[in-house]
């Protein structure tokens, strides 16, 4: 098996095609990257700008450039010793025009071969979703978008197509008689009953009805004759196609005519699909999306051949040697992790393989999946948190509630968002599994007298209370450490709710699988169908409740709201740290290292500084109160309410800690603050959202940051020297960071451009053009520099602002890394104990074969050792504290 030495990961779109990576591959190489580690690269809705709304997963994404240049750029790669790691989109498709699978299904129904493909509940115990997909992707109530004329009947090219602005959807061959035979007593007698054309025109449109003993390959033949056929009737008789446009404009009905749109009404009520309000996917469901998204329809990968279908070109490249390595996206939202990681193993033997895989920080991933780890989140928070200084919590503590007034705990503040996020945007989901669960609970004794809104209480009180990601249960033998997370949830959902204590008895039975003798194995798999249903929401709402939601509310110290993370957790200690890497070394040596993702809530550089807070928390707090006051003229009010509140406002002056320039900023910075947090306080879900904005919230945050952010204002001036203060703490904590996570256990994982100071938000924020011109060029000027090391560490560590030293560092470790792999990847890890004044401030490891040993040592906490100008070089620093070397490593 190919195990990277490390990755760099890209995000390809249409403004950074295979050519534009071919022509950094040689920087790459130079820099000691071992793996490109590529974005989704498959067939994606038009102008994707991330690649995992994939319509075609076995075809290459022609913006990106095709099969020609992929593989022209796989061959130069080849030729500067580099491999390609490829993240994989197993969950999910794009709910779109462009995917041929579902636009097949909505055409032929449960003809279609691909009617299974998507989890789709077809048998909905609504009547209104009773075979027939919902399609939640009107703006207004289908009513008043079909009256107002949104929603038209065109015939494009052979098809008849139901418009909605740019969503089109095919309509099922058995409405085609209808249309096209509407008013069919005047074409006859425009044209005569014995006209060739009219006789034609007759005989193909009995083409489109059913034939039940047809099979569904030469039905398929039939109707593309048949619409080839009234094409081109269409096309060459002048009274075939006056009669059908004027169909079209009978269809298509009159604006403040409500009457004239009962044809199309009816027509619509015919399809294998149900156009809705987008609100309604809130409370009312029947496929099953990525996360909240609607339009993202998630696949049955866990049926056989669907995984072979959409894993054609993904097995081919992997053993064309195209693919080295796999990154499985979202592997929580499929109905069976384990055995997804089992099967590609077994079509993808010996591929280095991760997954995106969200660990609890007390969690471990289970060693039941046949992976070499995950993507990196687990390692993120570790050495995040590492970094805060834990004896600060209490100040810290005590400033944030001071400040903004809250007083909900931590704990109580996450269950009400996980609540509303149930409640708002996961309705449907639950009352499904609801009414599954019903049905089953209707046949037993136990069960037989409670309630469908009992069961729906119950299960929104379990899923509040869940204290993982998800539990991955696939047989009738749940593990231990899943049945003690279910047990945990359970319990607390009975000491908040002791009213549903029946509803909750009964579920833990049956989410622990505890059978009754009596039960027969039909029973026991719809059981184990509902828990193993049940698996796929936990994910999702831990996504959306807490890391799209409450971690921008719980804004003590930001820097700890990372994806993965636990806020309440006020840093860890040297035993904590030396633990994580102990554990990892042993379960899961190659699993990826990261620092920063495409999914990060902040850039890697931008924690490192505003963890130094945590370090200065007497002057956070008084900064706090002298910005507010100087600001306080730039707030609005609105029937009693300030604009923005204080704790937007606290998150906003993190923020500007966490990301103002080295130099002084510009137009561009201050429109990324105020794009950045509108974006924000929607998440938060307090004072507007993403599904009702409040303008008034938005507009007058956005003017508060412009006005704050001039540069002639009094908060500037109060605001710089102590950012400037915090930003030279934060390069060390910046390099420290990247020294271990090169050395730790595991595979050092790099996002784009973060070579350089990484200052960037989350999503699109950080996935702003890289310039590669200004990297290389400073790659370039190292190496030609580095003969001289003396001088030019000097250079580097008098103009640290420019990045350049943490280029040098990434690029002088990563090529030791790869002069002795070995020690890297099959060396011992051992922690090194540190003794002195400054003990505290000191981390150190040692990596060790029989035949080489490396030392890594990085600083910590800097505010209480050095000053602001002073560097952390010198024994006047740092006095008697010194590494304790066993014999075994001089």
């Amino acid at each position: 098996m190919h195990i990277p030495l490390s990755t760099y990961r890209i995000q390809f779109n249409k403004h950074f095609t295979f050519t534009h990576a071919r022509s950094i591959i040689p920087y790459l190489a130079r820099l000691g990257i071992s793996d490109l580690y590529a974005s989704p690269i498959f067939t994606a809705r038009a102008g994707s700008m991330h690649g995992y709304d994939v319509i075609d997963p076995n075809s290459i994404n022609p913006e990106l450039g095709g099969r020609k240049e992929l593989t022209d750029l796989r061959e130069h790669m080849k030729q500067h010793g580099l491999n390609w790691i490829q993240d994989i989109v197993p969950n999910h498709m794009a709910f779109d025009t462009g995917n041929q699978w579902l636009m097949d299904i909505l055409e032929y129904g449960s003809t279609s071969p691909y009617a299974d493909y998507f989890d789709i509940e077809w048998d909905h115990p609504y009547e209104n979703m009773k075979g027939k997909l919902l399609i939640p992707s009107l703006g207004k109530f289908y009513g008043e978008s079909l009256e107002n004329g949104e929603i038209q009947l065109t015939y494009q090219q052979t098809d008849l197509r139901i418009v909605y602005y740019n969503l089109s959807l095919p309509v099922t061959i058995p409405s085609y008689p209808f249309f096209f035979s509407y008013r069919i007593k005047e074409l006859e007698q425009i044209m005569g009953k014995t006209n060739p054309d009219f006789i034609k025109y007759l005989g193909t449109i009995d083409l489109f009805k059913p034939v039940p003993s047809q099979e569904r390959i030469i039905r398929g033949e039939t109707v593309l004759h048949a619409k080839k056929m009234l094409r081109g009737l269409y096309e060459t008789n002048e009274e075939i196609r006056a009669f059908i446009d004027h169909n079209l404009a009978l269809f298509n009905g009159t604006k403040a005519n409500p009457k004239t749109f009962d044809l199309l009404d009816r027509l619509i009520g015919e399809q294998h699909f149900r156009l809705a309000y987008w609100k309604v996917a809130t409370e009312e469901i029947n496929y099953r999306r990525f996360f909240t998204i609607n339009d993202l329809i998630s696949l049955k990968i866990e049926t056989e051949k669907v995984a072979q279908a959409t894993h054609k070109l993904i097995i081919r490249m992997v053993k064309d040697n195209i693919f080295n390595g796999l990154r499985i996206d979202h592997i929580d939202g499929l109905y069976d992790p384990l055995s997804y990681c089992a099967w590609l193993s077994r079509k993808c033997p010996d591929t280095y393989t991760v997954a995106e895989k969200i660990l609890d920080m007390d969690e471990e991933l289970p060693d039941s999946f046949t992976i070499q780890g995950t993507t990196g989140y687990d390692f993120i928070n570790y050495i995040n948190s590492f970094q805060v200084n834990q004896d600060s919590m209490r100040t810290m503590t005590s400033t944030y509630y001071q400040f903004t007034g809250l007083h909900a705990s931590y704990a109580d503040l996450m269950i009400d968002k996980k609540r509303l996020i149930l409640g708002k945007h996961m309705a449907g989901n639950i009352d499904n599994l609801a009414q599954y669960i019903k049905k089953i609970s209707s046949t037993d004794r136990h069960g037989n007298d409670i309630t469908l809104y009992g069961l729906r209480r119950a299960l929104v009180e379990i899923l509040t209370h869940f204290p993982v990601y998800r539990t991955y249960i696939n047989s009738f033998s749940p593990s231990e450490t899943d049945r003690n997370y279910i047990v945990q949830a359970i319990t607390a959902a009975r000491k908040h709710s002791p009213g549903l204590t029946h509803e909750l008895d009964f579920l833990e039975k049956f989410m622990l699988l505890s059978f009754s003798t009596g039960n027969s194995d039909e029973h026991k798999k719809f059981w184990l169908h509902f828990v193993m249903s049940f698996q796929q929401q936990t994910g999702a709402l831990m996504a959306k409740s807490i890391e799209d939601t409450f971690f921008y509310i719980y804004n003590r110290l930001i820097s700890l709201n990372e994806v993965g993370g636990n806020p309440s957790r006020f840093g860890i200690g040297f035993d904590e740290f030396h633990r994580f890497n102990i554990t990892r070394h042993k379960t899961f040596p190659h699993t990826m290292n990261a620092t920063a993702t495409h999914d990060t809530k902040r850039g890697e550089d931008v924690r490192a500084r505003i963890n130094v807070l945590s370090e200065l928390p007497d002057e956070w707090s008084r900064h706090l109160v002298t910005w507010s006051k100087a600001n306080e003229s730039f707030k609005k009010h609105d029937n009693g309410r300030e604009i923005p509140e204080k704790n937007d406002e606290y998150f906003l002056y993190q923020t500007l800690i966490g990301t103002y320039p080295f130099s002084r900023h510009d137009e561009l910075y201050i429109q990324r603050i105020k794009d950045y947090s509108i974006k924000a306080v929607r998440e938060a879900k307090v004072h507007t959202a993403w599904i009702k904005p409040d303008a008034e919230y938005e507009n007058g945050y956005a003017d508060f940051c412009e006005a704050i952010l001039a540069h002639d204002s009094q908060f500037m001036n109060l605001f710089l020297p102590f950012a400037r203060t915090v930003a030279s703490y934060g390069i060390y904590n910046s390099l420290s960071q990247l020294l271990v996570k090169i050395c730790c256990p595991g595979i050092p994982d790099f996002y784009q451009g973060t070579e350089l100071w990484d200052l960037s938000l989350v999503d699109p924020d950080n996935r702003r053009p890289v310039d590669y011109t200004q990297r290389i060029s400073m790659l370039d000027d190292i190496q030609k520099k580095e003969a001289n090391k003396d001088a030019l560490l000097n250079e580097l560590l008098t103009h640290k602002e420019n990045g350049a030293i943490k280029l040098y560092i990434m690029y002088k470790s990563l090529n030791i890394r790869k002069q002795h792999s070995e020690v890297f990847t099959k060396g011992s890890y051992e922690a090194l104990s540190v003794n002195g004044s400054h003990a505290q401030s000191v981390v150190s490891c040692a990596r060790r074969t029989e035949s080489a040993s490396f030392i890594a040592v990085a600083p910590r906490l800097l505010r209480s050792v050095i000053k602001e100008n002073q560097l952390p070089l010198g024994s006047d620093i740092w006095k008697d504290t010194h590494i304790n070397i066993p014999e075994h490593l001089r």
